[in-house]
């Protein structure tokens, strides 16, 4: 069940964010750095984005997705949860609360993220942002795809 995410289960919410990205960004980022994305700073981190629009998706306390717009971020699924077709769910579930063509920004290392994208349809634009003077984001448009509602 997938279910939005306000002040009944932005704490669980949290849990699955702050566990999913530790493990995500373990093989690149200081353990110092990684120890900052605790429960409490990542319900806080969720709370602004709630506040400033964004809309938080949590699924079954596996998963967790964010939609602004047609904007695709924080999707994150428990590492002992991956590769069992919940990310996949999470990720059509965001698509169809796009209001255009859906978009995301991935870290360019993330390569396991990039096959998910691609097999879905999503397609690298060639926009890039800096994130450290190493790594980059990359951005991904589902194309083919026009307004969803």
């Amino acid at each position: 069940m997938i279910e939005i995410v306000d002040e009944r289960n932005i704490a669980e919410a949290a849990r699955v964010h702050s566990i999913a990205w530790q493990e995500s960004h373990r093989a690149f980022c200081t353990a110092d750095f990684i120890a900052l994305h605790t429960v409490e700073r990542q319900q806080t981190y969720i709370a602004d984005k709630i506040k400033n629009g964004s809309r938080f998706f949590l699924l079954k306390s596996i998963a967790v997705v964010s939609v602004a717009g047609s904007l695709i971020e924080d999707l994150y699924v428990l590492p002992a949860e991956q590769n069992k077709g919940f990310g996949s769910a999470l990720l059509r579930y965001a698509v169809s609360q796009c209001t255009e063509k859906p978009t995301l920004w991935i870290l360019e290392n993330n390569t396991a993220a990039a096959r998910l994208y691609r097999r879905f349809g999503f397609e690298q634009t060639g926009r890039r942002k800096a994130i450290t003077d190493r790594l980059d984001e990359i951005e991904f448009a589902l194309e083919g795809t026009g307004a969803k509602k």
